[in-house]
């Protein structure tokens, strides 16, 4: 049984597999310096991180929670997932896991496709066959802006000099109007049919980012079956969080948290990462310890 009082755990990183910057066995370094005790690597609708992050992890002295983030649909909502302690041998895990890149390789076709007619030059056939898990929106962007003449073009485009990431995104990858790079999204109800079979626990991950607790969101998931809500994540204020621990105590649902940690800022910018400014301590999550007690 671990003694979770006042232990630093972090249940939310991604790595290069999905649309982090770093191997899981760099991630495992981060957080050893950062003094935690408890990760989980929540990589994007794909689990090839996990053995190598808890080799990793081992090394360092850190226990590992299987973990994944899935794009999920109930009732005309769209939201995030995190899923922890499954079953990653299932083979139903991977038939879904596999549909969702599959899905997600036709909306990023239909995207290169549009590029292209503007005039922007990248290989989309490279992009994909270097990313056999999960075709992420950012390292695409990266791609992109990597091309001279593409940072003229939409420098032009755009009518900026300085082009953020997020510029990119939206014009390229989001527009308003034409194909966009849509997540790949499961249905909750087969989600939940299949951690019936796999097991573990499923969280409803930053609730607060993007006014996903609006229409009473999470008390609808809580009834069809979700075990809890990520409370403490760096998309969430002070408000949100008071806000969120008052429903834990109210409907007494896991509470958990994580950096959502994708790569260290520029040297220039501060802070580098979350973990410069709040750590997340799992004394302060009501039955987080479903989600680290597990023998995994």
């Amino acid at each position: 049984m671990l003694y979770i009082k006042n232990m630093k755990i972090d249940l939310q990183i991604h790595s290069h597999y999905s649309d982090g910057y770093h191997t899981p066995t760099q991630l495992a370094g981060f957080l050893f310096k950062q003094g935690i005790k408890v990760a989980s690597l929540t990589d994007h609708n794909t689990v090839i991180g996990q053995p190598e992050f808890k080799s990793a992890c081992n090394r360092y002295g850190i226990k590992t929670v299987p973990g994944l983030e899935l794009y999920v649909r109930y009732k005309s909502r769209g939201f995030n997932l995190l899923w922890y302690n499954y079953d990653a041998t299932a083979p139903e895990l991977h038939k879904l896991l596999a549909s969702t890149w599959l899905r997600r390789r036709r909306f990023a076709e239909k995207v290169a496709i549009r590029l292209k007619r503007l005039g922007l030059k990248f290989n989309i056939e490279k992009f994909i066959v270097q990313h056999p898990e999960y075709l992420p929106a950012n390292h695409l962007a990266d791609v992109i802006w990597a091309s001279r003449d593409n940072r003229r073009l939409l420098k032009d485009a755009l009518g900026l000099e300085k082009v953020r990431e997020d510029d990119i995104m939206r014009f390229c990858l989001f527009p308003k109007i034409g194909p966009r790079l849509q997540d790949a999204h499961v249905s909750l109800t087969r989600v939940l049919s299949l951690r019936r079979q796999i097991g573990g626990q499923l969280i409803f991950c930053h609730p607060g980012l993007n006014n996903k607790l609006r229409g009473g969101l999470l008390e609808t998931l809580l009834a069809a079956g979700v075990d809890g809500a990520e409370i403490l994540s760096p998309h969430h204020g002070y408000n949100t969080v008071a806000y969120l621990s008052s429903l834990a105590n109210q409907y007494k649902f896991i509470a958990s948290g994580g950096s959502d940690f994708h790569k260290f800022n520029d040297a220039q910018i501060k802070p580098l990462s979350s973990w410069n400014w709040f750590s997340i301590d799992s004394a302060y999550l009501p039955g987080v310890r479903k989600i680290l007690d597990n023998k995994k």
